[in-house]
């Protein structure tokens, strides 16, 4: 029998999103960047019907998947931060993987780890320094 207290409980219950390794709860530590496809096949691996597939790529370039999103989550048994691709199924468990590299081009929102291909090594560097002792790069050589 469930105790009067979490029967009248109305506010919402902690994801039960654990550790592959441990299985630990795990604590999330960024938001979630939702997926997208563009492609039929992606949407075929994820049960819909080639026709299906092929009018929502041709309707929309770029379709979100619902219930998929990339999200880092804190391990207490590791003490580490790792990001993990998180699948919400019908009845709200959760599957997670490992991110695939190339999973990271389909996610929303995200910064490219190898940095804009636009900016230059210079600034780059200088936006990486903590100090103000960066006024070296700017003297003249001579």
């Amino acid at each position: 029998m469930h105790r009067r207290c979490d029967r009248n409980r109305k506010r919402s219950k902690r994801r039960a999103i654990y550790c592959p390794i441990h299985g630990c709860y795990l604590n999330s530590v960024s938001q979630k960047y939702q997926l997208y496809a563009d492609r039929v096949g992606q949407l075929q691996q994820r049960g819909i019907p080639r026709r299906n597939a092929l009018i929502l790529v041709a309707h929309q370039t770029a379709v979100p998947l619902e219930g998929e999103w990339v999200e880092a989550f804190w391990c207490e048994q590791c003490q580490s931060n790792k990001w993990y691709h998180v699948r919400k199924s019908k009845n709200n468990t959760y599957e997670i993987k490992n991110v695939p590299p190339e999973l990271w081009q389909h996610a929303t929102g995200v910064i490219d780890p190898k940095g804009n291909p636009s900016v230059g090594e210079f600034t780059r560097r200088q936006s990486r320094l903590i100090n103000h002792n960066s006024i070296k790069d700017f003297q003249f050589v001579g």
